[in-house]
């Protein structure tokens, strides 16, 4: 935290919005025309909600390295990395060599190929939980672990943390972190809150949400619901909170977590669709040490293709293997994407790659808080590998209530803005988050908190 803060100016960063959003459209004559043409077909001229933005999204044509490159021509360094899909960068020679030999040999069968194995193989060894399938997506994998977990406990109900996000399906489409909720409850009652129109009422119901950050509120939140007769037959969670900007865990939590969920019998998940493959080869199950029961993972998997996964212990997935749950998908196990992510494991995130990462986010971290320090400017960073962001931040953020009482929103839309008039694009949303890719390199670091110290002496003149 940035000691003896300067008081942010309110007009003057309103007034820099504004400003940097008349360069970014007067910049961009070609995205426009194409936000008229793909609004004609395509809802809001995109293919996902997140991929809007008002009056008109950016559109790009290509990516190599750390760059892409958007249809006004801009070169761009690239941290958003689809929302950290791609750890690996773009167009990875390794990666894009495999495509084209396996794609020589069909894509598609909906049966077995060896490489599902075997990538089966490398994820059970790093992530030490024994029995996996594939999927396509996060969503499939958090949606499919949950059912999973339900036929294994014999009971329904599905716990969660305030704030996380773990895909589009109805059952984790509740009590997000989005400002706008109004009143969401006690912190030892939180209210179950549908996150958007089309959710069934009943389905709202049955999934809690507790804060994170805090065993002791979880384990009473369980003990009310099995009170109830509402025991839950899981908790699904991220290790590291990904979708508040990063939100580490603090000492002692998720051993208690783990503690917590084994006496009273219920599944614990770890969504790790954000921190596996880009956090270490284990993820967030190596970073921390805890095994859950369960996994899911999809994102930076495939470099850059569509694949999950989930994995769990024996007696979990038993109920797989007995054929008491039915865990199907005509694209699961891919074989262009299980033969792209056996390359990703195999010759691309080696322990060199992760030593790259760890040594340019360490770096970064150092260099953005030492640019508010200088400067008093609010806030400090977060980061773990190839993950991290700035939070515009009055005070320590753990969890979705004090990400709400201390996160500067207004200063997250300007940076998004700015940085892109720079050349450097980042995760839109409430918080400055990034993702590194394993060719990224010092002088990407450069542009990028060059960018931010121009902003921070803009906003504080």
């Amino acid at each position: 935290m940035t000691p003896a803060s300067v008081p942010i100016d309110r007009r003057r960063v309103a007034e820099l919005t504004e400003r940097e959003e008349k360069r970014l459209e007067q910049e961009t004559p070609k995205s426009y025309e194409l936000f008229r043409r793909a609004s004609e077909s395509l809802v809001n001229g995109v293919s996902s909600t997140y991929q809007r933005r008002d009056p008109y999204p950016i559109y790009f044509t290509h990516g190599k390295g750390s760059r892409i490159y958007s249809v006004d021509g801009h070169e761009i360094c690239d941290f958003h990395n689809g929302f950290g899909c791609m750890v690996q960068g773009h167009a990875h020679p390794a990666i894009v060599e495999t495509i084209k030999r396996r794609s020589e040999l069909g894509t598609q069968f909906a049966l077995p190929t060896e490489d599902s194995f075997i990538v089966a193989e490398h994820l059970a060894k790093n992530f030490r939980l024994p029995k996996w399938r594939f999927v396509n997506s996060g969503s499939e994998a958090t949606m499919d672990a949950i059912r999973i977990a339900r036929a294994y406990t014999g009971r329904e109900g599905v716990l969660k943390i305030f704030g996380s996000y773990h895909g589009h399906h109805d059952y984790v489409m509740v009590s997000l972190g989005v400002a706008d909720f109004g009143d969401i409850g006690p912190r030892d009652n939180y209210k179950s809150i549908s996150y958007g129109a089309g959710i069934p009422e009943a389905v709202v119901e049955m999934t809690s949400a507790v804060p994170f950050n805090d065993a002791p509120m979880m384990e009473a939140r369980i003990e009310r619901l099995i009170e109830e007769g509402r025991k839950p037959a899981c908790l699904i969670m991220e290790a590291a909170m990904m979708n508040l900007g990063v939100v580490l865990p603090e000492p002692g939590y998720l051993e208690a977590v783990r503690e917590i969920t084994k006496k009273h019998g219920i599944v614990l998940i770890f969504d790790e669709v954000k921190t596996g493959i880009c956090t270490a080869a284990g993820g967030a199950v190596e970073r921390f040490g805890v095994i859950p029961d369960m996994v899911t993972l999809a994102k930076a998997l495939a470099g850059g293709l569509p694949a999950g996964a989930i994995g769990a212990t024996e007696e979990v997935m038993e109920v797989v293997a007995s054929g008491k749950v039915f865990q199907v998908g005509t694209y699961s196990g891919n074989p262009l994407s299980m033969a792209t992510a056996r390359t990703s494991l195999e010759e691309v995130m080696t322990p060199d790659a992760y030593q790259h990462l760890n040594r340019l986010n360490d770096r970064l971290i150092a260099e953005m808080d030492a640019v508010a320090d200088k400067h008093g400017f609010p806030g400090y960073t977060v980061g773990i590998s190839s993950k991290g962001c700035f939070n515009f931040a009055t005070g320590k953020i753990t969890d979705y209530e004090s990400f709400i009482k201390y996160q500067d929103v207004e200063l997250c839309q300007l940076a998004w803005l700015y940085n892109l008039n720079r050349g450097v694009i980042i995760a839109p949303g409430r918080e400055e988050e990034w993702t590194l890719s394993v060719q990224h390199t010092d002088e990407d670091i450069d542009r990028y908190v060059g960018a931010f110290e121009d902003m921070v002496k803009e906003v504080t003149a």
